[in-house]
């Protein structure tokens, strides 16, 4: 079993992490586009062409799934993604976790990037999955940018931001974008809060077995192989996805599995 995920730089690493407990035997081939990146700032034309080019790069590797482990494509470019991909590919988006949030607690934050916050997209979420709770949409300008350089001074100053913006009644935070998810314990502590932190991670890895038809695989089982695609371009782990324990525990998964002959980096 292979699964491809694509996202326009290291968001993608939560559901890569998540996918690797849950079957760690599966093929991971991990596309994103750091020439490119921030896809948020572009035109929904641009992310439409910018995210095909990652899903091609990845789907030439023939996986059974791709997943788009990135909010802003998914609200731009799932529709051109799945017409070119599926069926052959089944095409899983990320979707912010506004439903579970809304059945938990009555006022709900939603952090999520400038381009994604007060969208169509997010504001049908709201409606649709609300539940009735009071809802906030807090732009998180920067935010995933600074996650993606690892660059601690920008990252504690977009939090900061955000946080000053967040509802200080807030009962769940929602982290609408995958990037966040890899600096959830720093969006806590900022907070000061107690609020349970909503991600995507788990549900779009379970998700996408569900849609391949397979069930989780023993924490024993043998690690599968690993593939890393920057801009189209084979590569490797880079330093800033090294910076965060999601992209360490994958690469050491990797390597043990390639130290011991079982799974090759593919």
């Amino acid at each position: 079993m292979k699964i491809a995920l694509m996202d326009s730089g290291i968001g993608l690493l939560a559901a890569a992490a998540a996918l690797r407990r849950m079957r760690p035997d599966a093929d991971l081939v991990l596309s994103s586009d750091p020439d490119g990146m921030p896809w948020g700032p572009r035109t929904p034309e641009d992310v439409t062409e910018h995210a095909l080019a990652c899903a091609r790069a990845a789907a030439a590797h023939g996986p059974d799934a791709l997943i788009v482990a990135c909010n802003t494509a998914s609200v731009h470019a799932l529709p051109a993604l799945r017409a070119e991909l599926e069926p052959s590919i089944p095409v899983i988006g990320t979707v912010p976790a506004i439903k579970p949030a809304a059945a938990a607690a009555r006022t709900v934050a939603i952090w999520a990037t400038p381009a994604t916050t007060g969208s169509r997209y997010q504001r049908d979420l709201i409606r649709d999955f609300g539940n009735g709770a009071t809802v906030t949409e807090v732009p998180c300008p920067g935010l995933a940018d600074a996650v993606d350089r690892a660059d601690e001074a920008a990252t504690a100053a977009a939090i900061a931001a955000a946080a000053a913006l967040t509802p200080a009644d807030a009962e769940a935070v929602v982290l609408g974008c995958t990037h966040y998810e890899l600096v959830a314990d720093r969006i806590r502590a900022a907070l000061d809060t107690t609020a349970p932190l909503f991600g995507s991670a788990d549900a779009v890895a379970a998700q996408t077995l569900r849609r391949i038809g397979a069930a989780p695989a023993p924490a024993d089982a043998p690690t599968g192989g690993l593939a890393v695609i920057l801009s189209g371009r084979p590569g490797a782990f880079t330093p800033q996805a090294l910076a965060y324990a999601e992209g360490r525990y994958l690469a050491d998964a990797a390597s043990s599995a390639a130290a011991s002959g079982a799974a090759p980096v593919l």
